[in-house]
Formats: C-alpha cells, structure tokens, sequence
C-alpha cells in the first residue's frame, strides 16, 4: 500500500506541476505564457521577467514529468522545492501563512511533499526503482 500511496502522491503533484510550467511557458490550461508571466515577474520585481519565466516554467515543467515518472527524483524534488521557495520568499510570505489571505500554506504544502518524497524516494512503481 506504501507504494501505491507514493505513486498517487507523484502523479498528482507532479502533473499539477507539469500544468503549472505548461502555463508558463505555453500559455496552456488558462495561463499566460512566457509574455505575460514574464511581465507579471518584471512588476514585482523580478527582472529580466521572461528569463525568470522561462527558467521558473522549466523547473516546474521538467520537475513536474521528473516526478510523475519517479526519474531522478532527487533532482526532481529539489527543482519542485525551488520554485516553491521563490513563491514564498517573493509572492506569498508577506501575506502570512494562510492561503485564504493569499498566504504560502499551499506552497509550503507542496514544498514539504516535494522534499519528502525526494528524500524517502518514489516507490517501486517508479523509473528509479526499475533503472538504479
């Protein structure tokens, strides 16, 4: 069951997150692209906005599949793990803890998934298990 529960836990974060890069990069699933992601990057001060975009879509694009699969899934948490502390240090954290105020309770959730399952590992439905 502990293995199944993994699996469950990599295809829904990771897919969420293969969504999230997709907005970014491809203005998929309602999201803006590299443009406008870029230009919401640049007016809070993250500059040059479309490089962060593209690097921010990436890391979640490719750490999204990463984790899904369970393939390289240190490296895949770690990316997912990244993106997330951005979103709190420079989008969240100022509205405290809580997502109803726009807080970083959801992304410090999946920041805690991603390390989690990078440090206990995917399972044995996974690439990992199969591979190394």
């Amino acid at each position: 069951m502990l293995n199944i529960g993994l699996l469950i836990i990599r295809l829904v974060i990771g897919l969420l997150f293969v969504g999230h890069g997709a907005q970014k990069l491809f203005g998929s699933f309602g999201g803006y692209g590299l443009k406008g992601t870029g230009g919401w990057f640049d007016s809070i001060g993250m500059k040059p906005g479309v490089t962060i975009a593209l690097f921010a879509g990436l890391a979640e694009l490719i750490g999204g599949i990463l984790f899904t699969l369970g393939l390289l899934t240190p490296l895949a948490g770690i990316m997912i793990a990244g993106t997330m502390v951005m979103a709190i240090i420079k989008v969240h954290a100022p509205n405290g803890l809580w997502a109803t105020a726009n807080g970083y309770e959801y992304n410090l959730t999946l920041l805690s998934v991603a390390i989690g399952i990078a440090l206990i590992g995917p399972g044995k439905y996974a690439l990992d298990a199969f591979l190394f």
